[in-house]
């Protein structure tokens, strides 16, 4: 090799390694700040003086369908815009959204109705729970756009050999944002965890001042290729919607487990029979999961890699995500370690996250690949409000009056997501070796 082809092949290793470690942090923050109320619901709530029996559906309302909603809303923008103005906007313009929303969730107050401050009455920001509802939203929707740019910027700069795995370090770093959340809610109030997440997210801003854009999106851009971009080309031709469907639903489980079985962990618990006082607490066991979590995304990168295939890895994890389900209502109601336990099981079977993001990628051409990749996930997290609807649901329609309602109906819905991402995947060409330079026209 000559030299020059040395120094352009050295250059181009520490472009794609700045890449893995801007987005890996980036994830990192992220995953701090999406699962920063799910572990602060309680407390902020109490805090706000919603009553002990609203807690549930109140932090229903703000995570599972008004954070969620931003999410999917976001998802669209963001991915748009990275196939139309390029990834390295997104990775900007996302952080600087959701860093700033959750700063100022820790200065939501009640404003009195008169004086300089009396206006936010006559839009509906009033209260405190109105700030909290409309900032879940603003931080949804700036959160939605951080993943998928990302794994779709690092999927573009690495070489085939080592795409997997570089997504993989993404997923398995950016997962541990969840137990630095935790943690900084043992040492602050809620309002300064919420700061200390946006201060991180501002931080990371001066980290991606250095990092390039994709070769590929610049190509698809000096080449104008037409529709780049155009969201509802997902949904035509029918087999490009059969795909972007199959995409979204193999990974459903995944936030049903998340979104359910773990944020409410105290209700679960309660009509699993566990007595008042030793119940799980929804941050640690968000914590449990999350630790799971990221090994089981450096597991499913590295079995997908070992097999060649994502579609194997894939199924792998969806058969131990059924045995962690089973065990997670058979033997976590036998105490807390045994319940934490379950949960930090359940998190490593969940850990396919980062098989699927780097396939939802692998999927799509380069004129659609940040469409894709940045709504695809986001419309799985919006899956945790379809899911706690169900959960509700078959609450009332099938155990009314029965103390144990919360866990059959948990299971009710298990057995519909489960199956269904499993034959999703029989629709999804194998990508593990694909080359990402073709464009869906």
């Amino acid at each position: 090799m000559s030299d020059a082809a040395q120094q352009s092949a050295s250059v181009a290793r520490r472009v794609s390694t700045l890449a893995i470690i801007v987005a890996a942090l980036g994830y990192f923050v992220d995953i701090f700040d999406l699962l920063l109320f799910g572990i602060v619901r309680v407390p902020s709530l109490r805090d706000l003086g919603v009553p002990e029996d609203q807690l549930k559906p109140m932090g229903i309302l703000l995570d599972n369908y008004l954070q969620t909603t931003g999410l999917v809303v976001g998802g669209l923008v963001w991915g748009v815009l990275g196939d139309r103005r390029g990834r390295l906007t997104v990775l900007f313009g996302s952080i600087l959204t959701y860093s700033i929303a959750n700063v100022l969730n820790g200065f939501i107050a009640d404003v009195p109705s008169t004086g300089s401050w009396a206006w936010m009455h006559s839009v509906g920001l009033g209260t405190a729970i109105d700030q909290y509802k409309v900032l879940r939203v603003i931080a949804g929707f700036g959160l939605a756009g951080e993943l998928g740019a990302g794994i779709t910027l690092v999927a573009e700069l690495v070489s085939r050999e080592r795409r997997g795995l570089a997504t993989t370090v993404v997923a398995a770093v950016g997962i541990l944002g969840a137990v630095a959340a935790y943690w900084t809610t043992q040492l602050m109030p809620w309002r300064w965890a919420y700061i200390t997440g946006g201060m991180l997210g501002l931080a990371l801003l001066v980290l991606r001042i250095g990092v390039a854009e994709s070769g590929m999106f610049e190509r698809a851009r000096t080449r104008e290729v037409a529709g780049r971009g155009a969201f509802w080309r997902l949904f035509w031709p029918p087999r490009r919607l059969r795909r972007y469907a199959c995409v979204i639903l193999v990974a459903v489980p995944i936030w049903f487990s998340v979104g359910v079985l773990i944020k409410y962990a105290d209700a679960i618990g309660a009509s699993l029979g566990m007595p008042e006082g030793a119940r799980p607490s929804p941050g640690l066991a968000i914590m449990w999961c999350y630790v799971g979590l990221a090994i089981g995304d450096l597991a499913s990168g590295i079995s997908s890699q070992l097999m060649r295939s994502r579609r194997g890895a894939l199924w792998l994890f969806h058969g131990l995500m059924a045995i962690a389900i089973a065990a997670y209502f058979s033997y976590g109601p036998q105490g807390l370690t045994s319940f934490y336990a379950c949960a930090a099981i359940l998190g490593f079977a969940s850990g396919y996250w980062a098989v699927f993001v780097t396939m939802a990628a692998e999927q799509f051409g380069t004129d659609l690949r940040a469409t894709a990749a940045t709504s695809a996930p986001n419309f799985v997290r919006w899956s945790a409000a379809g899911s706690a609807y169900l959960w509700l649901q078959a609450e009332s329609w099938f155990f009314p009056d029965d103390p144990g309602a919360a866990w059959k109906a948990a299971v009710v819905v298990a057995c519909i997501v489960l199956p269904l991402a499993v034959i999703a995947v029989f629709w999804l060409r194998e990508s593990f070796d694909d080359d990402l330079d073709f464009e869906e026209s």
